[in-house]
């Protein structure tokens, strides 16, 4: 019987001194007895041959860290000839909450944020008005779409283009007019849109998560818009989850945000939407600021207390048109002096 580590040596080194035909075998065995079982399995492909199967850790410049299922093997990257990464599934994570019939919440991995933006990109969308563009995101399968109060502010004509993927695995731009707004809350600036039903389009929802357990460091990425430059991925941290501003707490990060991100999702590393995108300091960078998801959560729960109707008109700021006067001449001095 071969043992593979020993507690004398490293372990990549045990395994780099055994001859070709037993790390072959050793490989072997692991990659179909781990293969299944190891979550989000990467295959790292030897130059001598061998393919290993496991999840990688860590990547540092000059090796990586992989969980085999068993331990954990540090290889060299001058030893690896490629690494295929694991796919994401296409299957949809099983729902385990639906809150207010729109809302959806699921236990998800970590996983990487190329494995994320594959799988939630179509849930974003790019908001288009006459006066700018925005970004938001998909939150059900009827259409809801949650964005900025900002972005909508005040606007009648809204369209939303989406990014579906077809069956060659290209996204096409599918663009769909006549939105309209269910809500509007002003003061923690968000809205929520309907976008009308498509024949042969099917919308992704995006997931919510459920508090708000983001802390310092934690890693996260958007998905937006900005500028009008569509589907553009950022990454950073959180910098602070309680940034108090104007009475409001907001989330602050280092992902960059432009204009055109307003009301698109703050994702952390499991796919889930822990803020919405609203604003950033004009002379600063990498100082980004999300609405946390438990205002989010609020909002859409409560929404009929802010439905928009566009014929009343405590909706928003409308200002009468003053009386025109009859008489175009210049007042009499004196009656003026007189009033």
């Amino acid at each position: 019987m071969i043992q593979l580590f020993t507690s004398t040596a490293k372990p990549h080194m045990q395994f780099l001194q055994l001859s070709t035909v037993t790390r072959r075998l050793i490989i072997a065995s692991l990659a179909i007895a781990c293969s299944a079982a190891v979550a989000n399995a990467d295959t790292i492909v030897m130059k001598s041959g061998e393919k290993l199967v496991g999840q990688v850790l860590k990547v540092q410049p000059d090796a990586l860290f992989i969980d085999i299922g068993i331990d954990v093997i540090r290889i060299p990257l001058e030893k690896i000839s490629e690494r295929i990464e694991d796919e994401p599934s296409t299957d949809e994570p099983q729902k385990t909450e639906t809150e207010a019939g729109l809302l959806r919440t699921a236990e998800l991995p970590i996983r990487t944020v190329k494995q994320l933006v594959t799988q939630f990109a179509e849930g974003v969308v790019l908001i288009q008005t006459p006066d700018g563009l925005g970004s938001g995101f998909v939150i059900s399968e009827s259409g809801h779409c949650v964005t900025n109060y900002h972005v909508v502010e005040g606007q009648t004509r809204i369209a939303v283009t989406i990014f579906h993927r077809g069956e060659s695995g290209e996204f096409k731009r599918v663009a769909i007019r006549d939105v309209k707004i269910l809500a509007l809350n002003p003061h923690f600036d968000l809205a929520l849109l309907e976008i009308p039903a498509q024949k042969d389009i099917k919308f992704r929802p995006v997931y919510i998560a459920q508090n708000d357990s983001q802390r310092e460091g934690d890693n996260v990425f958007a998905i937006g818009s900005p500028l009008g430059l569509e589907r553009s991925v950022s990454e950073g941290i959180v910098s602070t989850r309680n940034r108090n501003m104007d009475g409001i707490v907001y989330i602050q990060t280092t992902a960059q945000i432009n204009p055109g991100n307003s009301g698109g999702p703050l994702f952390n590393y499991r796919g889930e939407v822990i803020g919405v995108i609203n604003m950033k300091l004009t002379f600063g960078e990498g100082l980004g600021f999300a609405i946390p998801v438990t205002y989010l959560r609020h909002f859409i729960q409560n929404r009929d207390a802010f439905a928009f109707d566009e014929t009343n008109p405590n909706t928003g700021y409308h200002y009468l048109t003053p009386p025109q006067r009859t008489n175009p001449k210049q007042p009499d001095q004196a009656a003026t002096d007189k009033d």
